[in-house]
């Protein structure tokens, strides 16, 4: 019996088809309700979830605060994205798109709203002159890292993670078609790790905190269920290398608690508002308090 699917002549939205997601997805953009959104004290506000979009930019902010700007202090609210915090009135103003993560810059007279991670990333290091080359051909190279990621990490969630973890039922044809583009962008990770220490060149930068939360991530056996397995993520050796050399700094350790609701108690810090909350505000911590 076949079972391939006949498109209709035109598409209508069945929310019912949309796997784990399918209760926030949506085919119009704008706020589903008003809710304003809630500001700290500090100069950056960032509005997000310890997916590997939002640890992008808790990364890079906890590396802007180890190197002593103190105008990179923010305060990081937790949006929980499978309730539909997104598609609040107030989130909607930061960002149209509805999509973790968000900024909000109030240092100056007039804030500044900044969508999209490599967006953010690139706003802050130009900002504060760091982990961006002034010089070429590094910024190009590492620009053109930054842009690689936001360009290909959509196949690997978007692709191989919607449907080999997420999606209804599993499908033979959207899973290899997706493994292999995902198999294809670890080798071509591999091959540039293995000819220099860093994406951009010899140091650390944005590109690298773009993609460390994915692409890290996966050899890591961090994404989607046992895909580390599936993928044979050991090959890529020079991938595995750079994972645990970023892996390793304390602000990277710290980036990835903030906004995190998953895993260990002690690595979950739902909301950050001052340094100190890394001692005294994560999940198992509030927990013994009762």
């Amino acid at each position: 019996m076949s079972t391939e699917y006949v498109p209709p002549k035109v598409w209508t939205w069945d929310k019912e088809n949309g796997g784990r997601f399918a209760s926030i997805n949506r085919p119009i953009a704008g706020p589903t309700h008003e809710k304003e959104l809630p500001v700290g004290r500090h100069p950056l506000q960032l509005y997000s979830l310890g997916t590997p979009n939002g640890v992008k930019v808790t990364i890079m902010l906890e590396e802007l605060l180890a190197l002593g700007h103190k105008g990179a202090e923010y305060d990081a609210w937790l949006i929980r994205i499978g309730e539909g915090d997104q598609f609040s009135s107030g989130f909607v103003a930061v960002n149209p798109n509805s999509k973790i993560p968000a900024l909000l810059d109030r240092s100056g007279p007039t804030p500044v709203r900044v969508f999209e991670s490599g967006s953010i990333l690139l706003y802050l290091a130009e900002k504060f002159g760091e982990f961006l080359p002034t010089a070429q051909p590094a910024r190009a190279e590492t620009l053109s890292w930054l842009f690689w990621q936001m360009g290909s990490a959509p196949y690997l969630g978007g692709g191989f993670g919607h449907f080999y973890a997420y999606a209804p039922t599993k499908q033979e044809y959207p899973i290899n078609r997706f493994a292999m583009e995902t198999k294809r962008q670890l080798d071509v990770l591999n091959r540039r790790l293995a000819e220099s220490e860093y994406l951009g060149g010899p140091d650390y930068s944005i590109a690298d905190m773009a993609v460390f939360p994915w692409y890290g991530g996966l050899v890591k056996g961090w994404l989607y269920g046992d895909s580390a397995t599936f993928l044979s993520v050991q090959d890529y050796t020079h991938v595995q290398r750079w994972a645990d050399q970023i892996l390793a700094r304390p602000t990277v350790q710290r980036g990835r608690m903030v906004n995190r609701v998953s895993g260990e108690p002690s690595s979950q810090l739902h909301e950050r508002h001052d340094a100190s909350d890394f001692e005294t505000k994560t999940q198992d911590k509030l927990a013994a308090k009762g």
